[in-house]
């Protein structure tokens, strides 16, 4: 199959297994160019088949477009291609000589919050477009709330549609003003404005001709630069044990290892560590992944701890240093958002929840208050979040979790509650204390 990236033909993905990668996540309102932009983005940087490019110009000769809509290439379910809207949190890959990305596609409507926290909760980066000609809307509140929330790093405002008002810096100029006058009440340090014009490509991936006045740089440049090794947080260690590794075979014998992802910190052979909930000492005597013995690992790596001591370890508990432990407790504070479509939030429900690799079952104690989301207000007096609403839950599980604060861990401060009844997940929270 003949595929665009390079011109010799081969795969955009040669090479490239090793690079660094960023997800990010799309946001705003309803026919704002989301599908749009990112269409744009795997056309232009040529991340598309050939195959893919004809089938979406047949398809766009056929609804009677004037132009190729690039939008097809991203809106893949036929409901939402009859609806022409995503209805859905839909991801995509992509690859440039310089960095891997996956795309989390969220729907733009207000009752596909949960999709929009779904596909955020695991992005470094989130793009929130902007119509143009109608400037800030309640979405663009809605959603810069929820990257707030969800403590995303790096924030980019696309201003799109930009040539259907001329490529005026004035209109520019007033959505920027207008957005950072909502931003300043929200906790967030890395925000990004770029005019664009996702139908013609303007400051997609290549700089625009049509605003000379514009001296910042492209989307494609921003998402390839941008720095995130520092997201991570680097300096509590944090290991949920996902494993307990025993091959129980004569070659290894008294082989005991302990797989998982790391959640925090850095890990290196001949560390004191401490196991949770024991509190009984050790030291890392060996750092094996995949492709053998490692001498330093970090988030979000996957990889097999040996202790150097015979110590109790289960899927649950956590490997820590001494002196860097994370709270301990079963009474936690929570900014849940509410994703049953069938049952509300009740006040003394009981649910399971998942926190880290640790299974336990919790009782909602109380609720404090709900979120307005779009002016920021806190309403009080609830017994019940219904979906998509955002609020302030206390809830008391059945064993101690160890935990962070969200905003210093988004690995150890995030759980998912699940309705026990059908299996399903019902809520994500972020743990505020």
């Amino acid at each position: 199959m003949q595929h665009l990236v390079q011109e010799d033909g081969t795969f955009n993905s040669h090479g490239y297994l090793n690079m660094e990668l960023l997800r990010f996540t799309t946001a705003g309102s309803v026919d704002d160019g989301k599908s749009t932009l990112i269409g744009r983005l795997l056309y232009d940087s040529k991340s598309i088949f050939v195959d893919q490019m004809e089938a979406i110009e047949k398809q766009s000769k056929q609804r009677g477009e004037e132009y190729v809509n690039l939008a097809l290439l991203t809106d893949g379910l036929k409901a939402e291609r009859e609806q022409g809207i995503t209805i859905d949190v839909a991801y995509r890959y992509f690859a440039t000589p310089k960095r891997k990305f996956i795309i989390a596609d969220t729907p733009g409507h207000i009752q596909y919050t949960r999709n929009m926290v779904t596909g955020a909760s695991t992005a470094n980066l989130a793009i929130i477009l902007v119509d143009a000609r109608h400037g800030v809307v309640e979405q663009t509140y809605r959603h810069s709330f929820i990257a707030s929330l969800l403590q995303i790093p790096h924030i980019i405002i696309c201003i799109n549609k930009m040539d259907l008002v001329d490529y005026s810096q004035e209109k520019y100029d007033a959505v920027v003003d207008q957005f950072r006058h909502f931003a300043s009440k929200l906790d967030v340090k890395d925000v990004r404005f770029i005019p664009i014009s996702a139908l013609f490509g303007d400051n997609v991936v290549d700089h625009s001709k049509n605003m000379p006045w514009y001296e910042g740089t492209t989307l494609l440049y921003n998402l390839e630069t941008v720095h995130i090794g520092s997201d991570h947080n680097l300096i509590d260690c944090r290991f949920p044990v996902q494993h307990v590794i025993r091959p129980m075979s004569n070659e290894y014998h008294d082989y005991r290892g302990f797989a998982g992802r790391v959640a925090g910190g850095v890990f290196k052979p001949g560390d004191d560590v401490m196991h949770l909930p024991s509190g009984l000492t050790s030291k890392i005597a060996a750092i094996k992944s995949i492709d053998g013995d490692m001498e330093e690992a970090f988030p979000p790596e996957s990889v097999t701890l040996i202790l150097e001591d015979n110590i109790d370890i289960s899927r649950g508990d956590m490997i820590v240093r001494e002196n860097n432990v994370p709270k301990v407790g079963q009474e936690i504070d929570i900014m849940l958002c509410w994703m049953d479509d069938k049952k509300p939030l009740q006040l003394n429900g009981k649910y399971a929840i998942k926190h880290t690799t640790r299974d336990a079952r919790c009782v909602v104690k109380e609720i404090l208050y709900k979120v307005d989301v779009n002016t920021l207000h806190r309403i009080q007096d609830v017994d019940s979040l219904t979906l998509n609403e955002i609020g302030r839950v206390k809830l008391r599980t059945t064993v101690p979790l160890f935990y962070d604060e969200y905003r210093r861990n988004r690995n150890t401060g995030s759980i998912i509650i699940i309705d026990e009844g059908t299996n399903s997940t019902v809520g994500a929270g972020m743990i505020i204390e």
